[in-house]
């Protein structure tokens, strides 16, 4: 999947800018602050109808205005001609539409136009709740396939309903129909998980290899207390902790991904390089499986390429990216000079823009 063209209309700190791009390698650098992740995310907001931050719809528009406009065109890699625009107002919302006709849905859109994200932000992944780790599996699950996100729709809102029926006076009917409705999503959310953990686990092994010389074991291992019994069976056994609680204490909505190295915590015994390069392969990993199951080459966005990571395991990670496996790539930095020179170490061809204050300049 290549994006053509862009246009960006009062995102962020990004007042009006048009940027036509090339297949391979573009890249942005300038100071911190200029507004290079903010093109990043224009490009997420095209591909996946939200941010690649923590940031609600209303914390992009440019200060002082009342709605920004992202306009893309894309060409897959089977030859289509696709025109994506989101749009977003104060007053009335977000609007999402494809070849000029508008999503009922905005969950329609996902995994039409798939993409990777590699930032710092990724180290909450390993550092944070596993409730991060969850909704990480859960976007790219989601890109994979929409029956998927169906499922997970479907359980966050019987787990609701569940969890309001228990703080009021709840029958054991009710608590019944919640709970078979609980087992249905969650078997299918947990064996999803559980098959696609399975898949990503050698590409990311054989990636950290590539990238670190193989000089670590690393691991990736999901654990659900499904692993021991069906949800309506555990539900029935958590039946007074719940009344208690007043909240639904067992299910999918508390499964994590353990990241190991050395059979050890990741997080407790891997350096800052061992960490990046880590969550590096499981991004690669990610971009493996996203483009068997579309049949698109993701884009991929790097962003602050060098956050953790030395220039030895940069090159690398360039080398391995400049193969016809990978599409497009777009890549931030604040150094241009160390940016060139890791470039040219890889033998990659790319394109530089300049961005500053907002705005682009090739």
């Amino acid at each position: 999947m290549i994006l053509d063209t862009i246009s960006i209309i009062n995102f962020k700190n990004i007042c009006d800018e048009q940027l036509t791009l090339t297949p391979g390698i573009n890249c942005f650098v300038g100071n911190n602050g200029a507004g290079k992740t903010n093109i990043l995310d224009a490009v997420h907001y095209l591909a996946l109808a939200r941010s690649m931050q923590t940031l609600s719809d209303n914390q992009v528009v440019r200060h002082d205005e009342e709605s920004f406009i992202i306009d893309g065109k894309f060409n897959s890699d089977g030859g289509r001609i696709e025109q994506v625009v989101c749009g977003y107002t104060r007053r009335s919302g977000k609007t999402l539409k494809r070849n000029g006709k508008e999503y009922d849905k905005l969950s329609d859109h996902v995994g039409h136009f798939p993409i990777v994200v590699v930032s710092p932000a990724d180290s909450a992944l390993i550092s944070d709740s596993a409730e991060e780790r969850r909704r990480y599996i859960n976007r790219l699950i989601s890109q994979i396939g929409r029956q998927y996100l169906a499922a997970l729709i479907r359980y966050n809102t019987t787990l609701q309903e569940r969890n309001k029926l228990l703080k009021t006076s709840p029958s054991e009917e009710m608590l019944l129909i919640y709970d078979q409705m609980l087992d249905m999503a969650a078997t299918a959310i947990y064996n999803r998980r559980k098959e696609v953990i399975a898949q990503m686990r050698p590409i990311v092994e054989e990636y950290y290899k590539l990238l670190c010389g193989g000089r670590e074991t690393i691991g990736l291992d999901y654990r659900s207390e499904l692993d021991s019994a069906t949800l309506g069976e555990l539900l029935l056994a958590s039946r007074q902790r719940d009344f208690v609680n007043e909240f639904t204490s067992v299910g999918v909505h508390r499964d994590d991904i353990i990241f190991t190295i050395g059979d050890y915590p990741l997080r407790k015994y891997g350096s800052q390089g061992q960490q990046k390069s880590f969550l590096i392969a499981l991004k690669l990993a990610e971009y493996q499986l996203l483009a068997e199951s579309s049949g698109e080459r993701p884009i991929l966005l790097l962003d602050d390429l060098f956050d953790k990571l030395d220039m030895g395991r940069v090159a690398e990670l360039l080398r391995l990216v400049g193969g016809e496996s990978f599409g497009q790539i777009m890549i931030t930095d604040c150094n241009k000079h160390r940016l060139q020179r890791t470039l040219g170490e890889a033998g990659a061809e790319y394109q530089l823009f300049h961005v500053t204050n907002g705005k682009v300049e090739l």
